[in-house]
């Protein structure tokens, strides 16, 4: 999320006028960072904001980047009326999207049309003119839908559809159209859904790919996966996904491996300018994850998950250890072994996944029983919870 406060930080800002109920400047999110961590010393270099996880990457070295991408990249003032929450980073910041060298920023989110049609053309030029794909948005349905593809080695690719639901805030009407722009949007995680995006990942793939659906749904706060969605994520495996990438939540929710395939069903909040924002300390929404998957291209099963902890501070990522690290750990176990997986902190300070049937060939990775459901007492997630 690389608009709005993390926008002003930046080299170019662009105009801070906000449209936001209770907050009428950006910078006003700059201040309250500050007022928690201390001063940042404006303007930050373009990869100030990806700090520690800049270095960690490069180490990793890995094949294919993907970050789901939850800003509006333009000079529009053509604002969402009514919306709560809007996002907007000046295409002359651009540099610090570059600066973690994402192949792919998918658009399927409920803040790409913040500042209208005319915001998302602007920001599906900019991504272009960048070289990074941009699945999940377009000019009309077909380019929407349309998968990103990054060759791996001479007899791989991976395949990226992305896709965003109603669940997460997205409005009905910013939907793609064979006439109109918008995201790839779907009303709900039904079965019917489901097998339709599976109809059109059965019609781009070719033998040695590798299928993520990276798909934004769900509350922005909580633990809890429904039924529907659990059922939706293990129908997109059962027809030929390989990675279900969900987000939307601002912090991290429950890990799945389901018949060798991984499902993360919320993988938090990366970069934000939420850093000075109160009311929600339960869910400690400093702490974020990178996550590090190891996929077998031949088979598509994951054989490695790591996740490298990191701490917002200052609106920049540092290495996390100590009792935080090990709090994230315990929670990310906690909420990942209704689901067969557990979570360890290693002695280098990553946190490694586990799983039923890891090391097993053929396993199915913690199908073949009932589908768990995570749910919060008194807790119910609608649409109108989703200002972020």
């Amino acid at each position: 999320m690389l608009g709005r406060g993390i926008d002003q930080i930046l080299a170019r800002p662009g105009d801070p006028t906000l449209w936001e109920p209770a907050v009428r400047d950006a910078r006003r999110y700059v201040e309250l960072a500050e007022e928690v961590n201390g001063p940042i010393h404006r303007p930050v270099d373009s990869a100030w904001v990806w700090g520690d996880a800049l270095p960690a990457l490069d180490a990793a070295a890995p094949d294919v980047r993907i970050i789901n991408l939850e800003t509006s990249v333009t000079t529009s003032d053509e604002f969402a009326v009514g919306k709560v929450v809007l996002y907007r980073m000046n295409p002359a910041n651009l540099p610090a999207l570059t600066a973690v060298r994402p192949d792919i920023c998918v658009l399927a989110n409920n803040h790409v049309l913040d500042f209208g049609r005319t915001g998302l053309a602007e920001t599906l030029v900019s991504l272009a003119a960048a070289g990074v794909q941009a699945p999940g948005a377009g000019r009309d349905l077909a380019e929407a839908r349309r998968p990103a593809t990054v060759p791996v080695g001479h007899d791989h690719r991976v395949l990226v559809f992305a896709i965003g639901m109603e669940t997460s805030g997205i409005p009905a009407h910013w939907a793609a159209t064979a006439h109109r722009s918008g995201v790839d949007f779907v009303g709900s995680p039904s079965a019917a859904a489901a097998d339709e995006v599976v109809e059109r990942v059965l019609a781009s793939r070719s033998p040695g790919d590798v299928v993520v659906v990276s798909v934004h749904w769900g509350g922005n706060w909580g633990y809890g996966v429904s039924s529907q969605e659990i059922t939706f994520a293990h129908r997109l495996v059962d027809g030929g996904v390989d990675v279900v990438h969900g987000h939307s939540s601002h912090h991290p929710r429950p890990i799945e491996v389901y018949d060798g395939r991984l499902i993360l069903y919320g993988c938090g909040d990366f970069v934000d300018d939420y850093e000075g924002i109160g009311g929600h300390a339960r869910w400690r929404d400093d702490l974020r994850l990178l996550y590090l998957a190891t996929v077998d291209g031949a088979t598509g099963r994951l054989t490695a998950l790591r996740m490298l902890p990191l701490q917002a501070r200052r609106m920049r990522l540092t290495r996390l250890a100590g009792k935080d690290a090990r709090w994230l750990q315990s929670t990310l176990d906690r909420i990942s072994r209704p689901f067969g997986a557990r979570v360890d902190l290693t002695s280098n300070g990553t946190l490694g996944l586990r799983w039923a049937g890891a090391c097993a060939s053929g396993s199915n990775g913690g199908a073949g029983g009932p589908s768990p459901t995570v749910r919060e007492p008194g807790r119910a997630f609608r649409a109108g919870d989703h200002p972020g």
